[in-house]
């Protein structure tokens, strides 16, 4: 099985899942997930995860994300993208760079959201946008977002590029939107580009054209998923213990050839790791064989998501 992540470069006009299933089907796989949602307007990096890979999208799809933006001015539509119907046209003010950055600054940091209607949030099982389009609009409660970045990138009289460093659950057609209202106007994006998904920033994607044109070299190039979680800390061990953890059994902390920094010294000074609350951890062989998640609760290794080796 094609076990791993492959970082594709989505192309404009597709959407997530249609790319999704084009590289499954290009690369062999039984099974695939995306990582975050891109819409068929948007561009850049979607992380597909492959067969047992599939495992750890809950994971990175918590990172954060950076995108790069065009706004629009003047018009607002339907969907909030350029694929919309100009729903309303304004006038649009004339701004300096300075008074665009004291705009700007006042969306950086935690803030609350409200979602779009044209979203894939389903409200009593249904997607957003089918209400949407059907003319159906209904109360979306705003959400936790944070954005640790927002920058100026380009300036027209009726155009506006921007850079964002964001949070999971951040849809940059609102932000777009919101950003030209309080300009004084209204808008829509007319760009977007996902530049990467953390922890790939520095990592180079592949077009879904050469992943067509050359499976083979698509497959070499896939990620270890154990790249996506090298936050979390790794602990290895014999296979006798590896035996018991695939299962289902709880093994002891003390087992583990290495152990998460600081956590050590308690093994071996009592034989059991004192936590606080429940650690997730890397598991893997000895050998370097990467075998999944797991969790340190009470001195003991738990399996959480272990990869069928």
């Amino acid at each position: 099985m094609p076990n791993g992540i492959l970082l594709l470069d989505k192309p404009r006009g597709l959407s997530s899942n249609r790319a999704l299933q084009t590289v499954r089907r290009a690369l062999g796989a039984r099974k695939a997930g995306h990582v975050g949602t891109l819409d068929p307007l948007a561009t850049g990096m979607l992380p597909i995860c492959l067969d047992e890979a599939t495992k750890i999208i809950a994971l990175i799809e918590g990172g954060r994300k950076a995108y790069a933006f065009g706004i629009s001015l003047g018009t607002r539509t339907a969907t909030g993208d350029a694929e919309g119907a100009v729903v309303e046209t304004q006038p649009v003010p004339v701004s300096t760079p300075q008074q665009i950055e004291a705009v700007l600054s006042g969306f950086r940091g935690e803030q609350q959201q409200v979602p779009p209607m044209y979203s894939a949030l389903k409200r009593d099982g249904e997607p957003l946008y089918r209400l949407a389009r059907a003319g159906i609009e209904v109360e979306r409660a705003p959400r936790r977002v944070v954005l640790y970045r927002l920058e100026l990138r380009a300036q027209l009289p009726d155009r506006l590029v921007l850079e964002c460093e964001c949070s999971k659950g951040t849809y940059v057609r609102v932000l777009a939107e919101d950003i030209a209202a309080v300009l004084g106007t209204c808008g829509h994006v007319d760009e977007l580009r996902r530049l990467w998904v953390e922890p790939f920033a520095a990592t180079t994607m592949l077009t879904l054209e050469a992943t067509l044109a050359d499976p083979s070299q698509a497959l070499r190039s896939l990620l270890p998923a154990d790249q996506a979680v090298l936050a979390l800390p790794p602990l290895a061990f014999a296979e006798r213990e590896v035996q018991a953890l695939q299962q289902g059994q709880a093994v002891s902390g003390a087992a583990a050839g290495t152990l998460p920094a600081g956590v050590s010294a308690q093994v071996a000074a009592t034989g059991t790791v004192a936590m606080p609350a429940a650690l997730r951890v890397r598991l893997y062989r000895l050998s370097g064989e990467f075998l999944g998640l797991g969790e340190i609760v009470g001195g003991q290794v738990l399996p959480r998501r272990l990869f069928v080796t």
